[in-house]
């Protein structure tokens, strides 16, 4: 396992997950670290390749590595007998100074969670499972707690884990 830090964002669907991790990695950049992100898909059978596509029509042929590559970027598409551990994921991340993941909720890697009182005030995780909180309610646990857009903030607190 690598020393690059690995800070999961966690919490219900539709709580702002996906909007925390976009405002962090603009904070993150700004301050000039090198961001990679996970994205976890619970069900299986997602496509991130375009149907009719050159590479999509690879996969269908029964490619199961399938690469892209241009001068600016490049993506893997890999087909898998069983979902790999975040571990094995984060190991292959290795040009970057922090991976931020969206979900995988139960890897006892540090954890922000996000609790929106429109969803629940009631935190998915216990206290001491969680780094921090981002969330627009009190919520009676002893770990710091940031509002929803307090990129700032965390970003200081994640920033110590880099250190």
């Amino acid at each position: 396992m690598s020393n690059i830090p690995v800070v999961c964002i966690v919490g219900r669907s539709k709580s702002g997950r996906t909007t925390l991790v976009e405002k962090l990695i603009r904070e993150l950049k700004r301050r000039g670290y090198r961001v990679g992100t996970v994205k976890h898909h619970s069900h299986p059978g997602f496509e991130v390749d375009q149907p009719g596509k050159d590479t999509w029509r690879h996969a269908q042929a029964g490619s199961d590595h399938v690469v892209i590559a241009a001068p600016d970027k490049i993506a893997s598409i890999r087909r898998v007998d069983s979902e790999p551990g975040l571990d094995e994921i984060s190991s292959g991340m290795t040009d970057v100074d922090v991976i931020l993941t969206e979900g995988y909720l139960r890897t006892g890697r540090l954890r922000i969670e996000v609790v929106r009182a429109a969803r629940s005030t009631e935190p998915i995780c216990t206290a001491d499972e969680l780094l921090a909180l981002a969330t627009d309610v009190a919520v009676p646990y002893a770990v710091p707690q940031f509002a929803l857009d307090d990129a700032t903030g965390l970003v200081d607190l994640i920033e110590g884990l880099m250190q």
